[in-house]
């Protein structure tokens, strides 16, 4: 899903304690990062971009399903023959992705890539496929097939053909793990920025927080509001540049796993929460579930907050949100 509404409102400038702001603009795992650390000179900076963009091209030769080395197209490669021994971390952030299929009831489900593509966005389409091609287009779709065996970290697609895809959730995953290790190496602050799955951490060298500008999808001139992020992660996902329309009805990009319709009526979802992992995934599964149901599961999820905008420019927003 295309991140598309952030502006990142920052300063290089020296401090006292001489650090600066460092940037640099990356093409990792087929989309762009901007990868931000404060560091004591442009070697030191360079040396810890390095690090993490090493990082997030490592995760990506494990969830990758176009390289057929990885342990996810190993998987993929035996649906419906046999269980596949992954490593831990792949377990981990598919089990991860189920307890996600769980709480969301089915509208973020990484078996979404078992999909026939009926539907197209890039202005092509010129009648809707018929019900019996939707319907179709999901009958291998379903989280409830995918078999976790814990004792030796097995994974079992049980349909012939199906598939599983970390679009939704993967880049979240890669910001998390790239800013652990930063931290871990002893950067004070910095932000990963993947494709607008951004996850920070620190202070600006003078002190300030980071802070984000959320632009408004009705007007992309004008920011909706400027939130300062001091430590965690914020996704923005944005339906509004691909769908199409039939019978004046507007059919997003963003297609429910479980019935094979796109969602309708959200244009813009902002999740802020501890991990990009969570944010991206609840973001997209709140086109899917709607402004309500969505804020309803948000309240109830510790730390997390959203904003929603609708195609009427409604603004709907969590109990705790606080946006200037």
């Amino acid at each position: 899903m295309p991140k598309l509404f952030f502006i990142l409102f920052s300063f290089i400038q020296l401090s006292s304690s001489a650090q600066e702001i460092f940037q640099r603009k990356l093409k990792l795992m087929g989309s762009k990062y901007d990868i931000t650390v404060v560091a004591n000179d442009s070697i030191e900076a360079n040396n810890y971009i390095d690090i993490a963009a090493n990082e997030i091209s490592r995760i990506e030769k494990i969830i990758s399903s176009w390289d057929s080395n990885s342990q996810t197209s190993e998987i993929i490669r035996n649906a419906g023959i046999k269980p596949v021994v992954v490593g831990k971390e792949l377990f981990d952030l598919i089990k991860r992705s189920i307890a996600i299929s769980k709480l969301t009831d089915g509208a973020f489900d990484i078996s979404y890539a078992s999909m026939d593509k009926v539907w197209r966005f890039d202005g092509s389409m010129k009648k809707m496929p018929t019900e019996d091609e939707i319907k179709t287009s999901v009958e291998k779709v379903g989280y409830q097939n995918i078999i976790l065996n814990e004792e030796n970290y097995s994974v079992f697609l049980k349909l012939k053909n199906m598939k599983i895809g970390f679009g939704a959730i993967g880049k979240g995953y890669s910001a998390d793990k790239a800013k652990d290790l930063l931290i871990s190496k002893g950067v004070v602050a910095g932000i990963i920025n993947a494709s607008g799955d951004m996850n920070t951490w620190g202070k600006q060298p003078n002190g300030d927080d980071w802070k984000v500008a959320i632009t408004n999808p009705l007007n992309k001139e004008k920011a909706f509001g400027l939130m300062p992020i001091t430590n965690g992660a914020v996704v923005t996902s944005g339906n509004y540049e691909k769908f199409v329309t039939f019978n004046n009805v507007r059919y997003s990009h963003i297609i429910d796993p479980r019935t094979g319709y796109p969602a309708s009526k959200i244009i813009s979802v902002t999740v802020f929460a501890p991990k990009a992992e969570l944010a991206d995934a609840l973001a997209t599964s709140i086109f899917v579930m709607g402004s309500d149901v969505g804020i309803n599961m948000v309240d109830q999820i510790p730390n997390t907050e959203c904003i929603i905008i609708d195609d009427e420019g409604k603004i709907y927003k969590s109990q705790n949100i606080n946006i200037n």
